[in-house]
C-alpha cells in the first residue's frame, strides 16, 4: 500500500481547546479536531497525523507544523487544504499544505521554535483580553524584567523550569534569544494602551518551561526574587523559592521552522 506524505502548517486560537495532542476524554484538541475533519474529508481513517510541538490547553499558535501520512490516497495539496479549511472549526485553520517525504522526521529533525507570551499590568484591563494575554496586578519593574530575560540566553540547566522533572531527563538546554519588550506585535481595540511581550527562541523546550521562565521574570519584576537568585536557578541545583507555572492563555507558538 503506497503512502503519501504532507506537511501542514496550522494556526489556531487555543482558548477553547485542550491542547494539541489527541485525548480519549475529549475531542476538543487541535489534533483531535484535525483527525475528525480528515475522516470527513477523506471518508476513511487510513491516515496518521504527527505534530512537531505539543502545546498545552489554551495555548495558541500562529505556526504549528504537522506531518500527515495518507495510505493509498493521493490528493492534490491545494484541494486538501481547501476541503480541510471548509470543515475545520473557526478557531483552527490550515495556513499552508504541501507535499513532503517519508524521510521528514517531524519531531526529531532540528527546528527553531519561537514563543511569545503576552501580558499587561493594568488595574482595569478588559475581560475581553483573556484569550490573548494575562494581566498581572502587582506592580512590575519592566527594566528589571528585561535584564532577567537576558539571563536566560545561552546554555543552562533548566531542571528548575521543568514541570514534574524526571531525573533521567536532559535538562541542559540552549536559549538562542530572550527578551521582554513593549508589545508592538499583537493589537486589538480592547487591549490596554500599553502591553508587553516575552519572546524566546530555541530548538527545544520542556513541559511548561516557557511558562515557568516568564513566571520567574514576573517574580523578578515584582520583587519576589533577585536577578542573582534567578541566575542561581539556572545551575540545576535546588533553590529556596518556588517558581509557579504562568497561566497558559498568554502563550503563543509564534513560529516553527526547520533549521
Amino acid at each position: 500500500m503506497e503512502k503519501y506524505h504532507y506537511l501542514l502548517e496550522l494556526e489556531y486560537l487555543g482558548f477553547r481547546l485542550h491542547g494539541w495532542q489527541k485525548q480519549s476524554t475529549t475531542h476538543r484538541t487541535v489534533q483531535g479536531m484535525l483527525d475528525r475533519t480528515l475522516i470527513t474529508v477523506l471518508e476513511h481513517e487510513n491516515f496518521k497525523t504527527l505534530g512537531a510541538s505539543r502545546t498545552d490547553a489554551m495555548v495558541s499558535s500562529l505556526s504549528s507544523l504537522c506531518k500527515l501520512t495518507i495510505k493509498d490516497d493521493d490528493i492534490d495539496p491545494d484541494l486538501l487544504k481547501n476541503k480541510l479549511n471548509s470543515n475545520l472549526p473557526a478557531d483552527i485553520k490550515i495556513k499552508n499544505l504541501s507535499r513532503t517525504t517519508e524521510e521528514l522526521r517531524i519531531i526529531n529533525d532540528p527546528k527553531e521554535k519561537e514563543y511569545h507570551y503576552y501580558f499587561c499590568n493594568d488595574s482595569a484591563a478588559s475581560p475581553m483580553i483573556a484569550p490573548y494575554m494575562v494581566n498581572y496586578l502587582e506592580q512590575l519593574d519592566l527594566e528589571l524584567m528585561q535584564k532577567a530575560a537576558k539571563i536566560f540566553e545561552g546554555a543552562h540547566n533548566f531542571k528548575n523550569y521543568c514541570y514534574r522533572a524526571n531525573e533521567n531527563k536532559q535538562f541542559e538546554r540552549v536559549v538562542d534569544f530572550c527578551e521582554v519588550k513593549v508589545n508592538d506585535i499583537l493589537s486589538a481595540s480592547f487591549f490596554p494602551e500599553i502591553s508587553y511581550v516575552f519572546i524566546v527562541k530555541g530548538k527545544g523546550f520542556m513541559r511548561h518551561q516557557v511558562r515557568m521562565m516568564i513566571a520567574a521574570i514576573v517574580m523578578v519584576g515584582s520583587g519576589q526574587i533577585s536577578l542573582d537568585q534567578l541566575a542561581e536557578s539556572l545551575k540545576g541545583e535546588e533553590i529556596n523559592f518556588k517558581i509557579f507555572v504562568a497561566p497558559s492563555s498568554g502563550l503563543q507558538l509564534y513560529k516553527t521552522k526547520f533549521c
